[in-house]
């Protein structure tokens, strides 16, 4: 018996450590220095909203990720909102998206991989023309934080930087998303090598899956209520969702008090 006791102490004192562990992470109340941690190896960029309306705190933060200028924030003290769209493929909603943008005169950035230029190069110069960001989304879209050597990671990016100056006629601005969010601290210091700035996102939901699209209803529930100021918005233009709420969906920010940046103004 007293063998049996002792082993369910032992148990329940090894669960409550688990917990104690985890359970900052699962509510995200985790400390400057565990955030830190998170970002020493590969990981994928991660959120955790505290209150609604106030900037989340990320899983590497603003000081740690400014030494290889790299952001997921803009200045929390200005109600500006800077919209960026991940573009993998296209979907036929874009020149409609492009249309809102230019009704409510907004400037955009838009994260492009190599077979969207192939495919849609009018839009990419659409883009170009209207005054948007085109940033660099890798030319094959692959897990970067799985790529150590500054050759083969510097490859995906210059390869879609070729791709668009024989598109456009033009230099690709440097601005670096990595794909799905994974990364690395390698990662970050060769895209600060190569001129790019990383940029995560400090406000998204799951707007990706094509046959699981969500409602209206359920896009305005986590874009409205968590917009703050500074906030980098990450969309994809892939999503019907998003190609039929946008504008109402800037009106609403616009109403809130919200104005737009680029992602030029970011420091």
């Amino acid at each position: 018996m007293f063998v049996i006791v002792k082993r369910k102490y032992i148990l329940l004192a090894a669960l409550g450590l688990v917990l104690l562990v985890a359970l900052p992470f699962l509510f995200g109340n985790f400390s400057e220095k565990s955030v830190e941690t998170a970002a020493d190896g590969n990981t994928n960029w991660g959120l955790s909203f505290q209150k609604e309306g106030e900037p989340p705190v990320g899983n590497a933060s603003v000081d740690f990720l400014k030494q290889h200028n790299a952001y997921y924030i803009g200045d929390t003290q200005e109600k500006v909102i800077y919209l960026t769209f991940d573009a993998g493929f296209e979907a036929g909603y874009t020149p409609a998206i492009l249309d809102t943008l230019k009704k409510h005169n907004v400037k955009a950035a838009f994260f492009v991989v190599g077979n969207y230029i192939e495919t849609s190069p009018e839009l990419v110069k659409r883009m170009v023309d209207e005054g948007h960001i085109v940033g660099n989304h890798t030319y094959h879209h692959y897990d970067m934080s799985k790529i150590a050597d500054a050759e083969s990671f510097s490859k995906e990016i210059r390869s879609l930087e070729e791709l668009y100056k024989e598109t456009t006629g033009q230099e690709m601005q440097k601005f670096y998303r990595p794909p799905q969010g994974k990364y690395s601290e390698n990662n970050l210091k060769q895209a600060n090598d190569l001129g790019y700035k990383t940029v995560f996102w400090s406000l998204a939901y799951v707007d990706w899956y094509q046959d699981q699209q969500p409602t209206k209803e359920e896009a305005f529930k986590k874009l409205i209520p968590r917009i703050h100021p500074g906030s980098i918005v990450l969309l994809h233009s892939t999503s019907k969702t998003n190609c039929e709420i946008l504008d109402e969906l800037l009106t609403q920010w616009e109403n809130l008090g919200y104005t737009f940046g680029t992602l030029n103004d970011l420091s």
